[in-house]
Order: structure tokens, then sequence, then C-alpha cells
């Protein structure tokens, strides 16, 4: 048994994802020498291309009591937007059974309320980045909503209803004329809501803006370092990377995302967490394109992205490091045609696929392992990005204090 040290002097965050710089950046806060490793590099992940969204009011979860209805519908059909491929793999089928088994109203109100408190301080913890130096901006929304009929607005209005009772506040109303606002959208959207009180980011740059003001405090970032393992000894904990020499300091904490089990899993951390990918594209807009627009039936999130619209959408479940599969992509376009006008669909750019780490029970993986001085931070599912800055705020606070704040509690990695 190794003692851990109360007040560690130096950290090694693997991982230079949001929620790994983000942990970076709070244990510098509290005065610790960081060293970040990454695979591969800084927003090499699921941090890149992403919708970007900070929307604490839809960080619900993920296994919700509608999945019965359109779950049978993911193995069927390769185009749905909950997309499982059918093969053999007892692992991805166990994940499943774990998952299906939250998807009840239960459940769903459970993790909800364990959500609520982090969520209620996410955006607070975007702005005490920027606030501090970061260079790199959160914006506004409202969010666009639409349907194609209103009877399918039902569901989500509920959501968001059972958000606010949860604790949150989210106002939501329905927006008349919606394309005086939004000429983007087609008159096929017949239905349409403004959601307040939520913001956006480009999530690349503002990773890479992050990871800029960690290294500006004096932490080095390599990239290219895949680790392999740890080894405790007399200088602390030793980092093993494949293409860099092992990196000893005082505590570790993993944040790589859907990779996480490779490494965490030694450790003690027993909860399943499965890569669930989305993918992404950008188009050219004949007018800007303002303001994030969301279509809950298609399960498609459109975004504002240097000077063009991100179109992000599916759930994919397969394995982080599998090739893009283009009809994941063929999909989203085939989805969203009904639903837009004065946009180019025939030349897409920034093509991109990225694994979100996705738990059976929708809470987070954040804190202390069995091996002593070593960390987990992950699990976030699709709410990575939002919760990234409060994530790394509240773990730096339990790594140098030894308290476990309240908001993470119910995210014990050892559950």
């Amino acid at each position: 048994m190794y003692a851990r040290l109360a007040a560690p002097r130096t950290a090694v965050v693997v991982g230079a994802g949001m929620v790994g710089l983000a942990t970076a950046w709070h244990l510098q806060e509290r005065g610790v020498e960081v060293t970040v490793l990454d695979r591969s590099g800084v927003a090499a992940g699921a941090s890149w291309g992403n919708a970007g969204w900070l929307t604490p009011g839809m960080a619900m979860p993920l296994a919700e009591p509608a999945l019965w209805s359109y779950a049978p519908k993911a193995l069927l059909d390769a185009t749905a937007p909950l997309h499982i491929p059918a093969r053999l793999d007892p692992r991805l089928w166990l994940f499943l059974a774990r998952f299906g088994l939250n998807a009840t109203a239960k459940a769903w109100t459970r993790t909800m309320a364990a959500l609520t408190p982090i969520d209620q301080m996410a955006l607070d913890a975007f702005d005490e980045l920027t606030e501090a130096g970061v260079r790199a901006w959160t914006k506004k929304g409202p969010f666009i909503i639409g349907f194609e009929q209103e009877k399918e607005s039902g569901p989500f209005v509920h959501e968001i209803g059972q958000v606010e009772k949860a604790g949150q506040r989210v106002p939501l109303h329905r927006l008349e004329n919606p394309r005086l606002k939004v000429p983007q959208l087609s008159v096929g959207v017949s239905t349409v809501f403004e959601m307040e009180g939520q913001r956006f980011i480009e999530p690349g740059p503002f990773v890479e803006a992050l990871a800029e003001a960690v290294r500006a405090r004096g932490a080095t970032i390599v990239a290219g370092a895949e680790v392999r393992g740890l080894r405790h000894g007399p200088s602390g904990i030793a980092v093993d990377a494949y293409g860099h020499e092992p990196v000893a300091a005082d505590v570790v904490v993993l944040a790589t995302g859907a990779w996480l089990p490779k490494l965490a899993r030694p450790l003690g951390v027993r909860t399943m967490i499965q890569a669930g990918r989305g993918y992404s594209f950008s188009v050219a807009t004949e007018d800007p394109a303002e303001f994030p627009i969301y279509f809950p039936a298609r399960r498609v999130a459109c975004t504002p992205y240097e000077g063009r619209l991100r179109i992000a959408g599916t759930m994919e479940f397969r394995g982080p490091d599998e090739p893009l599969q283009t009809g994941r992509i063929d999909a989203i376009l085939a989805s969203v045609r009904p639903l837009f006008t004065g946009m180019d669909l025939e030349n897409l750019e920034d093509i991109w696929v990225g694994p979100r780490p996705v738990t059976p029970d929708g809470l987070p993986v954040v804190g202390a392992t069995r091996s002593p001085g070593v960390f987990v931070a992950g699990g976030h599912g699709m709410w990575g990005i939002v919760l990234g800055p409060a994530t790394g705020k509240l773990l730096a606070e339990q790594i140098v204090t030894g308290t476990v704040p309240g908001q993470i509690r119910a995210f014990d990695p050892l559950r």
C-alpha cells in the first residue's frame, strides 16, 4: 500500500481533451506542476468535431424510457440516429443490456438528480476560464428547436420540464415566424421553439486556447505519447508511454475518453465505458448562420462554425478506433435535406467522427481509483464539453484537499 500525498506537488494528466486540460488548468490554480500526455494531440478525440454546445439544460441521461420505442430500429435500420452494428461482440451486448436496464423513468429521474449539481455550475466554470486568461469565447443562444410536426415536440418539451423539475431553469417558448430569424429552416419545419440560457463555442479552437493557457503556466503538453502503464516507486508514480521516456509525478489523472477502460480497469474501475461515436461535417449557407439549431426527432445538432454551419448527429456504438463509416454521413444528410433551405449540402467539409465515452447508468466516472494517487475523469457521454471545466475544477479540489466535492460524489469510479 502506498501513501498518497495530501497536497501533491506534481501531476501527470493523460489526455489533452477538454476534461483533461481543464483538470490540468485547475491543478495549476492550486499550485501543482503539470505534464500532459496524449496519444495524438490536443483535442484529437471527441473534443474536436462535436457541436460545441454548452447546454446544461440538455445534459440529461442518455438512457431514456423512450429508448424501448426506437432501439429495435437501431438494430435493423443502418440509417437510424442510434446505430448498433449487428455483430458478435459480447462486451458490447453486455453494455447494451446494462444501458437498457437504466432506460426507465425511475432511473432517469435518479440520474438527472445526480447530474443537476454539476449542470448548475457548468457555465460559471467556463466564465472562470475565460476571465482568467483563456483566450476563447462562449456565445449565448438562443437555441432553435425545430420539428416537422407539432406532435413530435411533446417528448422534448416534457424532458425540459423534467430538467426544470430537477432544479435547473431552462426557458423554452414557441417562436412565431421562425424563418425571419432562421432563414435556413425550410417550410417543412412547422413547429419551432427558442431555448434560452444556454451557450455554444467552437470546440476545437476553445480546447486549443485552453491548452495554450496551460502551457503558458509552465506545463509541458506531449503529443504522440500513448500511455501503456503506471508504476509506483520511490519517486512517485511513473507513467510509461510509447514514444516518450517515463514521467514521474505525485499523482496521475487518466482522462482518455473512450479509451479510458484500457488503463482504468486494472485500477478497479469496473463501470463499463462504450464509445458512442458521433459524426459531423460543415456546409456553406446562403445567409449567415447565427444560432444553433436542434432537430430532436432526427437527433441532429447544428452550430455556427467558422463562417459555416456544422451539422452533427448519430450515436453509433462501435470501437473508438474503427474507421469512419460514410453511411452515417449519408444518413445525417438524408435526415436534414427536408429541413433546410439555402445551404450547400453537396460540398461537405470538416468531415469527422469522434468517440464519446458512454456509461450504462449515464453518470461520469470522476475521482480516485483503487491505486493510490491515480484518478480518473471521463464517461461524460455527449456532455464532456459542457461539463469538462466543472469536472476539472471539482476533481482538482478532490486531488489537492482529499475531500470529495458533493457535486461529483455520485460519479465515484468504484461504484
